[in-house]
Parts: structure tokens; C-alpha cells; sequence
């Protein structure tokens, strides 16, 4: 009787280590790597100004260019500019004692951004703008910092709802930009950091 009991607890046991090793694998796999990811700044730029970095992105759905020609003062050309994002990287040890080495470097390779608004009206598409996945490549090393540029704001988010109908309208829509960058340490373990900032979206003043 014991060895039955004792034989359908293990058996317990075993189907609950498998479902959470199952449910939990991508956890674990995100976890290896000994070193921490941080975003220790982020900003962006307005595609029609892109060296004015700032931690507050004020997104011009339309911009009426005078230059160069045919487009001038009398006769502007209205463009759409893409948005450019700028953030700093760096590295924490998990083991406060132990010194990250060139294995911790890591590379990123892509990054992902999402935007929210404060009231929860959250619709891709017509609330805010939809989600997108990007390229963008840089190591991160074991100590120091990286810094790398990507688009943060498309040029089709702008010429798709909820954004192009700002074009003819006095609104502002505000949100907060998620953004998540990942990438791998030199010997394979997945890791990634997010960092957040505000977006607001209208027709600004050229």
C-alpha cells in the first residue's frame, strides 16, 4: 500500500515540475544571463528636427517644408517625417561580486515599440498608433555604456488613423511610448530592457 501512495506522489510531483518547467521555460531562458540590461536614458528627436533630443517627443503629423525647390514659402510642400529615437545602454552583474567579462557583452538586435494612453482607450489603430517591431544593432559592453538610434515613429503611422486625421484637427493626442529592446550576451542567453517616455502626437506650429 506504501509503495502504491508513494509511487502516485511521485507521479504528482513529476507532472507538476513538467507544466512548470512547460509554462515557465521562456522565463528561465530570459533569466540565464548573469547580467542585468538597463535603459539609462531615453529620448527622441521630431523627424523634421532630428538633433533636438529631448525626453518629451512632440510628433508633427504634417510638416510644411519650404526648401528646396519647387517647395517655398509661398508654396510649401507638406511632408511626413519619420520620428528618431536615442537611447543609452548599459550592464549590471546580477552577483554584485563577480565582474562582468567580454562573454556578458551584449548584442541587440531588435526592439519593439507599443504606445498607451493614460485614459485606457488603448485601440491600435484608432486610439493610438499600431505597434511595431524594428532592426536596430550595437553592443552593449561589460562596462560603459552604448548608445544607439532607431525610428521610433513611423512614416505610416502618421498617414494612418488615429494620427492623420490630426492633420485637419486642432487635437493633441498624448501617449507613453513602451519601448523594449532585446538582444543575447556572447554565449547565447536572451535579454532584454524597456524604457518609456511621452509621445504626443498633432498638427505643431512649422
Amino acid at each position: 500500500m506504501r509503495s502504491v501512495v508513494c509511487g502516485a506522489w511521485r507521479a504528482i510531483v513529476c507532472a507538476v515540475l513538467i507544466g512548470a518547467s512547460a509554462s515557465c521555460g521562456d522565463v528561465v531562458r530570459q533569466g540565464r544571463s548573469p547580467v542585468m540590461m538597463t535603459v539609462n536614458s531615453l529620448q527622441a528627436a521630431p523627424g523634421n528636427n532630428p538633433g533636438s533630443y529631448s525626453g518629451t517627443l512632440l510628433s508633427d503629423v504634417i510638416t510644411n517644408v519650404t526648401s528646396p525647390a519647387p517647395c517655398s514659402t509661398d508654396n510649401p510642400c507638406p511632408t511626413v517625417f519619420s520620428d528618431v529615437g536615442q537611447v543609452v545602454l548599459s550592464l549590471a552583474p546580477k552577483d554584485i561580486s563577480v565582474a562582468p567579462t567580454t562573454n556578458n557583452q551584449v548584442t541587440v538586435t531588435r526592439y519593439h515599440v507599443s504606445y498607451i494612453r493614460a485614459d485606457g482607450r488603448n485601440t491600435p489603430g484608432q486610439d493610438v498608433p499600431y505597434g511595431f517591431d524594428g532592426a536596430v544593432t550595437g553592443l552593449v559592453p561589460p562596462s560603459g555604456t552604448a548608445t544607439l538610434t532607431f525610428e521610433i515613429v513611423r512614416h505610416v503611422a502618421k498617414e494612418e488613423s488615429p494620427l492623420v486625421q490630426l492633420i485637419a484637427n486642432p487635437a493633441v493626442i498624448s501617449t507613453i511610448a513602451n519601448v523594449t529592446f532585446y538582444g543575447t550576451d556572447q554565449v547565447g542567453n536572451d535579454i532584454s530592457a524597456t524604457g518609456t517616455m511621452l509621445v504626443d502626437f498633432g498638427n505643431f506650429g512649422d
